[in-house]
């Protein structure tokens, strides 16, 4: 004859979840539910349905068949049977080519993927009594970025009694929209935030377009680099050529070339 499971056996398991615990009398050890949710799609044998919608490798509806007769056609098509649409009544399965199906989905997220454009803002910052030469040389850089596709933030430097003349900021983020405006346009006005100034520059084209023009310059560039060397091989090519083509007189010999060359005259 057993034992009977203490009292206080019995209020642990009352007082546990019956999700986490599968608790019973005579028993201390919990047990654990649950598992790994497959995201794949089931295919042949894994589709446990009586019958099917079924779709044909071309896209024709073939209509709803047993689970038998689709797999029987999936083996004669040498293709699977892939369960496209489980929660449908019936859900509808398609015959194809699982392996090929799989392969071209993960093309087209990497193709995606690198063609998707990461929103870069750059920052360039200046003071407010900024040189002219100073000036230039980061407004190039802003024109670069702005080029490349890129956002920019532009951020004034108040210190001490410029902070008092907020205007100075101002005025130059103005003048320095006005200079870039053939590349880019404002974005977020001139605000203030604290000691600095802020305001945001974004490009007239995109990312992808300015990646595209890039390219095409460079292609560009290299064309000529090689049409100017095929010039260059064709002249040297005619120089040779002519040079070849001309008659080459023989040299007359002279008194000299029946002397010694190590005797010093």
């Amino acid at each position: 004859m057993g034992s009977s499971p203490s009292a206080e056996a019995l209020r642990v398991c009352r007082a546990s979840p019956p999700r986490r615990s599968g608790c019973a009398p005579g028993r201390s050890s919990p047990h654990t539910y649950g598992g790994h949710i497959s995201t794949e799609p089931r295919i042949n044998d894994r589709i446990r349905v009586s019958e099917v919608r079924l779709v044909g490798p071309a896209g024709e509806q073939v209509g709803i068949v047993r689970i038998e007769d689709a797999l029987r056609l999936a083996r004669e098509a040498e293709l699977d049977l892939v369960e496209v649409a489980p929660m449908a009544r019936p859900p509808v399965a398609k015959l194809m080519d699982y392996g090929k199906f799989k392969y071209e989905n993960a093309q087209k997220a990497r193709d995606s993927r690198r063609n998707q454009t990461n929103t870069i803002i750059k920052e360039m910052k200046l003071r407010p009594k900024i040189d002219i030469h100073d000036y230039d040389t980061k407004k190039g850089h802003v024109v670069r970025f702005l080029k490349a596709g890129d956002k920019v933030k532009i951020t004034i430097m108040f210190r001490g009694r410029e902070q008092s003349r907020p205007e100075l900021g101002y005025n130059l983020l103005k003048k320095l929209a006005a200079d870039v405006d053939e590349f880019g346009f404002v974005e977020s006005s001139p605000k203030q935030d604290g000691r600095n100034m802020l305001m945001v520059l974004g490009p007239h084209k995109k990312k992808t377009e300015a990646r595209a023009e890039a390219a095409a310059e460079r292609d560009r560039r290299m064309a000529e680099r090689e049409a100017g060397q095929e010039a260059e091989r064709s002249e040297l090519a005619g120089i040779r050529a002519q040079h070849a083509a001309e008659p080459t007189t023989p040299r007359r010999r002279g008194p000299a070339d029946n002397l010694d060359p190590d005797v010093d005259l």
